[in-house]
């Protein structure tokens, strides 16, 4: 594979060859909410060989694309938003609840010997709570409208109200994200990369692979909104915006 994909974000790869998420999961490289930095930049911080990763995205890219791996940016962004409300939210309303159910089980059985657990409970009921009232701004607010300026022709969003009507939402989703995002990485070094502890219990071990797929979720979630949803609503309300009368 050619090394000038080094220069490219890693949002940018993932955006084109969802097959790539895959890869950058192996290696820990954040490719939603730091989706906007170079391939070669995100390797460095991680402490992940370019040249391994460039051969792994070789590989994953030729095999084609997993059954999964649609290409979002080629869909109408009603589509998207219909699949990130019937996948990833609905995903979430389901995991959220068994996580908290799971991580409780876990403190009350091992906490007085493991104080990080209690820790890890704090984050995950912040980071959930957050996160259930962020899935309801995003179908309530933003959603909405982008599917409304969406089925609006061109050149009916005179003086940029649509382009203000979706950008404040957009610049308060992406700050969440970024909550989440750090969240996430702070139970990820509590659990030591979600890793159960020698002899961990059954129900330990479905607590940390819960979590992991959390996280997995969110990554994907959060790729398809920074790096194609919200690019494209901003992209099209500017250019709805551009061809109104008078603009």
């Amino acid at each position: 594979m050619s090394t000038a994909i080094a220069s490219r974000t890693v949002g940018e790869i993932v955006a084109e060859s969802p097959a790539a998420a895959r890869v950058f999961e192996r290696h820990a490289i954040d490719y939603c909410c730091g989706g906007n930095i170079p391939l070669s930049t995100a390797c460095e911080r991680r402490g992940a060989p370019l040249d391994k990763v460039l051969h792994e995205l070789e590989e994953a890219l030729a095999t084609g694309p997993a059954a999964d791996d649609t290409d979002w940016r080629r869909r109408s962004m009603s589509d998207l938003i219909d699949h990130i409300e019937s996948t990833h939210h609905a995903r979430m309303r389901s995991e959220l609840p068994r996580a908290r159910e799971l991580i409780g089980a876990v403190v009350r059985a091992h906490g007085e010997s493991d104080p990080t657990l209690h820790e890890l409970a704090a984050i995950f009921d912040a980071f959930a709570s957050e996160l259930e009232m962020h899935l309801l701004k995003e179908e309530r607010v933003l959603f909405p409208a982008i599917r409304s300026i969406e089925q609006k022709p061109a050149g009916s969003n005179a003086n940029g109200g649509a382009c203000c009507a979706i950008e404040a939402p957009i610049r308060v989703m992406m700050e969440e994200h970024d909550h989440s995002g750090e969240a996430l990485k702070r139970m990820r070094a509590l659990t030591n990369d979600f890793t159960p502890p020698p002899g961990a219990c059954n129900t330990y071990r479905v607590m940390i692979d819960t979590l992991a797929g959390i996280e997995r979720d969110i990554h994907q979630h959060v790729h398809k909104e920074n790096n194609i949803l919200f690019p494209g609503a901003r992209a099209m309300t500017a250019a709805r915006s551009a061809a109104a009368p008078g603009a």
